[in-house]
């Protein structure tokens, strides 16, 4: 292969691990299995390495694979929050001895295990929680504090009070936590997070901090990146005095005189990688002497003391056995993979969702072929490829016909999914009420999937409208119920009928009407009959709503079944109207950016104060904004202010403003 070529395949790889990066660490969306992302990698530095002149600035092995994205204030790092070197191999793992004993001569290590999750860092001053960031592209990050105060094991305050202590963590999502997700994401017909650490990221970045609340986070502290008031010489003993102040440390370290004993170390956490109840890709390797790590310094991206072993995924062949087709809420016809079973990370498996056609098409999955089998980070099985085709064997499609009612299933232009059209289909009737009854819903207790599937079979509902026509003595005569739990059902259906509007907004399972979107509208529009009686046009002017979401709930809430459903569960007694929190409308019509930090309020108070009395806030400041309200410490959003002339206000103007 001459230069040219070799120049030519070097930039495509590396414009390729570009966009792997952006899709893994901005769009919380990997597009790539973690081991063929590792083979990218290895080629390309196996390039530059034998052709050193043609390393580009803008190659993926120059920077750490984060962004700092625009949806929070961005943080500059005092300190860089780099990324570690990978090794696969023993042989890596003694290499790496070899360089640091040639540097510094006999050194004592750290082993730990590696958590699959999101790097942040946590500041303290004078032992208050004072701010918490992403780590983003090494360099500059994204300020998630108010996010970060949702994990219960971040202590607010420490049992020391230092005047500044910086640490950096691993916020993860626990295997059970995940899975729970998971379910509910299927349940919804949603598209299911990818593993656990996606979905951690994914919970750190919403703009809502009770959605983050609700995911059951966590997170291990494992570095201490700055200090002040405290002499520290090593990391086990930096990690055993962050233990003291409160911090929940990673667990299981330990250190070694030698790198036999290190290996063997590291060898045993990969053993026992399924008995953790959170997710490790790796173990990590430290020089555990602060000045040792000094004289080894680092390279542009990566710290000379430290790598980080990579464990490979563990995978099973299997014969396909057949492709079940699953039906949804929304009537989406999911297929599902039943292979023969395989013990596979701790756990038989024997089942795993296809997704839709253009997955199948991608890996030319068959009934009859031999499968590569995977759990994606561990837990969820997954198809990773055919191996062999048997022989005959055809390609498969997905029925254009829904196996449960035989009516007719399409796909439409601008989905994956194909699903079935008839709004009377039996499994989206079962569906449909468990969603309606779920807790994050009409949060109806003790109306399960058992008990809702025995209601449809004896035809005492048709709709979710019929669980408000209930009788006690409907329920008494199916099995399993008594006087005592019939009259308890009932009377958990009527308590329902008092919800907030957003709650049966949501529970009417529209697409694109999740709980915040529910939310959103019910605070815009005050009711569902006034949601239902406006335009696409004045649904897409609601902040986060765009015309395609405004066209398809428009459409929904237009369609005739809808139309008589709301009207029934209007007509049964359930709340349709939004009762406002607004105690003024002094501040309507006004929109405010809130920016630093406030004397005697947090920005959350800030943000109901205003709304309280009519204003709206926003997270950006553009032309539109009425006001910026900046406290200490006001970033990029004051300077912008003033570029644009907006007017900007303190905390004390802007309750004169409203008269408190």
């Amino acid at each position: 292969m001459d230069k040219e070529q070799i120049k030519s395949e070097y930039e495509q790889l590396c414009k390729q691990a570009e966009q792997h990066n952006f899709n893994y660490y901005v769009l919380d969306n990997p597009t790539v299995e973690d081991d063929e992302y590792d083979r990218l990698m290895r080629r390309i530095k196996e390039i530059e390495a034998e052709n050193p002149e043609i390393v580009s600035e803008s190659s993926p092995t120059q920077h750490v694979g984060g962004y700092a994205i625009n949806t929070f204030e961005k943080v500059t790092h005092e300190v860089q929050m780099g990324s570690l070197q990978d090794v696969f191999s023993k042989g890596e793992l003694y290499e790496f001895d070899e360089r640091v004993k040639k540097a510094v001569g006999k050194a004592v290590y750290c082993v730990e295990p590696k958590i699959d999750g999101l790097s942040v860092s946590l500041e303290y001053k004078d032992g208050i929680f004072t701010r918490g960031s992403t780590r983003g592209d090494g360099f500059v990050g994204e300020d998630i504090t108010k996010n970060l105060k949702t994990i219960k094991s971040i202590p607010l305050e420490l049992n020391e009070k230092l005047p500044f202590i910086e640490v950096r963590g691993e916020v993860y999502m626990p295997k059970a936590d995940f899975e729970r997700l998971v379910k509910t994401q299927l349940e919804n017909d949603e598209q299911p997070a990818k593993n656990p650490r996606n979905a951690a990221a994914g919970s750190l970045r919403q703009k809502d901090s009770r959605i983050t609340a609700s995911r059951g986070l966590d997170i291990f502290v494992f570095n201490l990146q700055r200090i002040e008031g405290k002499e520290l010489t090593s990391h086990s003993e930096s990690l055993d005095y962050m233990k003291k102040l409160g911090f929940n440390v990673i667990d299981g370290y330990k250190t070694f005189d030698n790198i036999e004993d290190a290996v063997s170390c590291i060898m045993e956490i990969g053993e026992n990688r399924q008995s953790y109840s959170y997710d490790i890709d790796g173990a990590v390797i430290k020089v555990n002497d602060f000045e040792l790590r000094n004289e080894l310094g680092s390279t542009a991206k990566v710290p000379k003391w430290a790598v980080a072993f990579k464990y490979p995924p563990e995978e099973k062949e299997t014969k396909l056995l057949d492709i079940e087709i699953n039906v949804g809420r929304t009537g989406a016809l999911t297929p599902v993979a039943v292979f023969e079973p395989v013990w596979l990370a701790g756990t038989t498996v024997s089942r795993a969702v296809l997704h839709n056609q253009d997955y199948i098409d991608s890996k030319d999955i068959r009934i009859g072929d031999i499968i590569a089998v995977r759990k994606a980070g561990d837990i969820i099985p997954e198809v990773v490829r055919s191996v062999s085709h048997a022989e005959n064997s055809v390609p498969f499609t997905i029925p254009h016909i829904c196996p449960v009612c035989g009516g007719k299933a399409e796909r439409a232009e601008d989905e994956a999914v194909i699903r079935c059209v008839n709004i009377n289909c039996p499994a989206q009737l079962l569906k449909n009420i468990e969603h309606f009854a779920s807790r994050a819903a009409m949060n109806i207790d003790g109306l399960g999937e058992a008990v809702v599937k025995q209601l449809v079979e004896n035809k005492l509902i048709n709709t979710v409208a019929d669980l408000y026509t209930l009788q006690q003595q409907d329920l008494e005569m199916l099995p399993g119920f008594a006087k005592v739990s019939a009259a308890k059902l009932i009377a958990n259906i009527e308590k329902s009928k008092a919800n907030s509007p957003d709650r049966l907004l949501f529970a009417l399972g529209i697409k694109g009407i999740g709980q915040k979107n529910a939310q959103l509208l019910m605070k815009h529009f005050g009711s569902i009959e006034k949601l239902s009686e406006t335009s696409a046009e004045e649904i897409s002017a609601v902040e986060n709503f765009g015309d395609i979401l405004a066209n398809n709930i428009f459409t929904a809430l237009h369609e005739p079944h809808m139309i008589e459903l709301t009207k029934r569960l209007k007509a049964c007694g359930v709340n349709t109207v939004y009762e406002s929190d607004v105690k003024s409308d002094r501040l309507a019509g006004l929109t405010f950016v809130i920016t630093g930090t406030l004397p005697d309020m947090t920005r959350d108070e800030a943000k109901t104060l205003i709304e309280q009395n009519g204003g709206k806030c926003s997270g950006s400041v553009s032309k539109k904004t009425s006001y910026v309200l900046a406290g200490e410490e006001a970033g990029s959003k004051l300077t912008k202010a003033q570029q644009l002339g907006v007017a900007v206000i303190s905390q004390q103007q802007l309750i004169e403003m409203i008269g408190e």
